[in-house]
C-alpha cells in the first residue's frame, strides 16, 4: 500500500473518520467524498449520477474548508449535492431518510476542537468499520475529475419543523406554544445550543437563565465544569430540566431539577421507563457496559434489556436487525449518550431525545409529578471504575489476535473457577459476574477492545464496598504476565 494509504487508514475511528484538523487536507476530503459516492452507488446499485447527497458541518474552524473539498469530490462523482452548511447532524441525516440517498457530516464527536472528521449515513444505514477502512484504502489511489460547485439547502429549517410536529404529537396539542408551563435551561454557548433554545422559546418554554456567557466554541458537555454550570443555572431559576449538546447534536446531556446529572445508566433507565409506561414488553438495545442494576430495573418495568457491542452504529444496526426479526425494539442507546429512536428512523439524534424528554417532563408536570421520579427504583452501584489499558506498540504481531487470546484465557478460567461466571449476554470482549458475600450478581467486570483507540477498556462495578478492588485484583493475578497490554493502571488501582 502506498504512503497515503497507510497514513489515511489511521484516520479510521470505528465507523467514522477522525483526525487532527491540520492533518485532514483538502486533497484527503475531496478524495474521500469522491470514493464515498462511488461506494454508495455500488451499495445502492445506482448510477452515481442518480444519487442525491446532503452535506453539512459543525462549527469547528476547519469545517468550512473540509466541507467545500468534500463537496467537490462528491460532485466529481456526478452526484446531486445539497449543502446544508452549519447544522446539527440529525438535521442532515434526516435527509437520508427522506429524499436523499445519503449524507456526510463534517464533525468529530468529541468536543475537542483540535479534531475534525466525517460521519456517514445512507438510506440503508451507515457504513460499518470495515466499510470505512475500504473507503479510505480506495481514496488513497483515487483520481478525482473536476466538477461544478454546490448550492445551499434548507435542512435546518425542515428539521426543526419535524421536531415541532414531534412535540405536537406527544403533547397532543396543536397550539402554537404547546410547551407553555415548562422551564428549561440550555447550554447555549455554542451555535447549536442557542438555536435549540430559540426553538424551545418558540414553543412556549421559558429558557431565561440559559448559559450564554462568552466561552470557547466547543464547550464539552461531559466536562464536570459544564454540568456544574448547567446545574447551577437550573437551581438558580428553579427550572424543570437542564440540557446540553455535543457540537454535532448527536448526543444530549441532562441535569434534573436538583442539579444531578441524568446520564449513562440513569438516562437509559429514564427513557426505558418512559416508553414502558406506555407499552410494556419492549426490548432495549444498549452497549455492553451497562450495569446489572439497569437490567433489573428494565425487567421490573416489564421490559427486556439486550446488551450488544460498544459503538453507536453497532447498537443501531442490532436494533434494526431485531426489529426485522419481529422483536419490538423501539430504541438503541449507548451509555455515552447516543440515542436512536425507531420512530425517528433510528437516527443518532440528541435533539430528538431532548425534545421527547422535555415533552414527557411537561406531561408529568401537569399531573403533579417530576420527570426524574420515573427512575426512583434504579439502584446505583456502590463502586465503579473504568481503566483504559494501552495496547503496546506493535509491528510483527496482530493486536486483535493477542487481545482475543487474553479474552479466551479469562473464559477458560471460568471453567475451573465457578465463582467467575460469564454473563449470559456476553457479546463483546468478556463480561464476568460475581456473587460476592452471599449476594447474587452483585459485581462484574468487562474487558474489551476500544472502538476508536488502541487500548483495552476495563469496566467494573460492585454493589458492595470493596468489591471492585477484589475482582480487579483477581483479574490482575490472572493476566499479569501478558506482553501485549500495559497493565500499570490496573496495578495502581489495586
Amino acid at each position: 500500500m502506498d504512503t497515503d494509504g497507510n497514513r489515511w487508514l489511521k484516520f479510521r475511528s470505528g465507523s467514522e473518520v477522525r483526525g487532527p484538523q491540520e492533518a485532514l487536507t483538502d486533497e484527503f476530503a475531496e478524495k474521500l467524498g469522491y470514493v464515498f459516492a462511488l461506494w454508495l452507488a455500488e451499495r445502492l446499485e445506482k448510477d452515481p449520477k442518480a444519487l442525491v447527497l446532503a452535506v453539512g458541518r459543525d462549527e469547528r474552524p476547519s469545517g468550512k474548508r473540509l466541507l467545500a473539498a468534500l463537496s467537490k469530490g462528491l460532485l466529481a462523482a456526478g452526484c446531486d449535492v445539497r449543502d446544508c452548511g452549519q447544522c446539527a447532524a440529525p438535521a442532515l441525516f434526516m435527509a437520508a431518510q427522506g429524499d436523499a440517498d445519503g449524507a456526510v457530516m463534517v464533525t468529530a464527536t468529541p468536543a475537542r476542537d483540535a479534531l475534525n472528521g466525517f460521519k456517514f449515513t445512507t438510506s440503508k444505514g451507515g457504513p460499518d468499520s470495515a466499510d470505512v477502512k475500504d473507503i479510505l484504502r480506495r481514496a488513497a489511489d483515487a483520481e478525482v475529475p473536476e466538477r461544478l460547485v454546490v448550492g445551499p439547502d434548507t435542512a435546518t429549517r425542515r428539521y426543526y419543523e419535524h421536531l415541532r410536529r414531534v412535540a405536537a404529537k406527544y403533547l397532543e396539542d396543536d397550539a402554537l406554544k404547546p410547551l407553555l408551563g415548562l422551564r428549561v435551561i440550555v447550554d447555549a454557548r455554542g451555535s447549536l445550543g442557542a438555536e435549540y433554545a430559540r426553538f424551545l422559546e418558540a414553543l412556549g418554554v421559558e429558557t431565561e437563565g440559559s448559559l450564554t456567557a462568552p466561552s470557547p466554541i466547543f464547550t464539552d458537555p461531559e466536562a464536570p465544569e459544564t454540568l456544574a454550570a448547567l446545574a447551577g443555572a437550573v437551581a438558580d431559576k428553579r427550572a424543570d430540566l437542564g440540557v446540553a449538546f455535543t457540537a454535532d447534536g448527536t448526543r444530549a446531556f441532562f441535569v434534573d431539577r436538583d442539579g444531578r446529572p441524568i446520564a449513562q445508566n440513569r438516562l437509559i433507565a429514564l427513557v426505558a421507563a418512559m416508553l414502558l409506561d406506555a407499552a410494556p414488553g419492549l426490548t432495549f438495545v444498549t452497549d455492553s457496559v451497562t450495569s446489572s442494576a439497569l437490567s433489573a430495573f428494565i425487567a421490573e418495568w416489564g421490559g427486556i434489556h439486550y446488551r450488544f457491542k460498544r459503538g453507536y452504529r453497532s447498537v443501531i444496526d442490532e436494533a434494526v436487525r431485531l426489529n426485522a426479526e419481529g422483536i419490538n425494539c423501539p430504541i438503541a442507546m449507548e451509555t455515552s449518550g447516543h440515542a436512536a429512536f425507531r420512530e425517528n428512523g433510528f437516527m443518532d439524534d440528541g435533539l430528538y431525545l431532548a425534545t421527547r424528554l422535555i415533552c414527557e417532563a411537561l406531561n408529568r408536570k401537569r399531573e403533579g409529578h417530576d420527570l426524574i421520579e420515573l427512575v426512583d427504583g434504579l439502584q446505583e452501584p456502590v463502586e465503579s471504575a473504568e481503566l483504559r489499558l494501552p495496547v503496546l506498540p506493535y509491528e510483527d504481531w496482530d493486536p486483535e489476535e493477542e487481545v482475543q487470546a487474553i479474552v479466551e484465557g479469562i473464559l477458560s478460567h471460568t471453567l475451573t473457577h465457578p465463582e467467575w461466571q460469564m454473563a449470559p449476554d456476553n457479546r463483546e470482549g468478556v463480561r464476568i459476574t460475581f456473587n460476592l458475600d452471599g449476594g447474587v450478581n452483585n459485581a462484574w467486570f468487562q474487558l474489551r477492545m476500544s472502538v476508536h483507540d488502541p487500548v483495552m477498556v476495563l469496566n467494573a462495578e460492585s454493589a458492595i464496598p470493596g468489591g471492585v478492588k477484589r475482582i480487579l485484583n483477581a483479574l490482575y493475578e490472572l493476566i499479569r504476565d501478558t506482553e501485549y497490554v500495559d497493565l500499570r493502571l490496573l496495578k495502581e488501582a489495586l
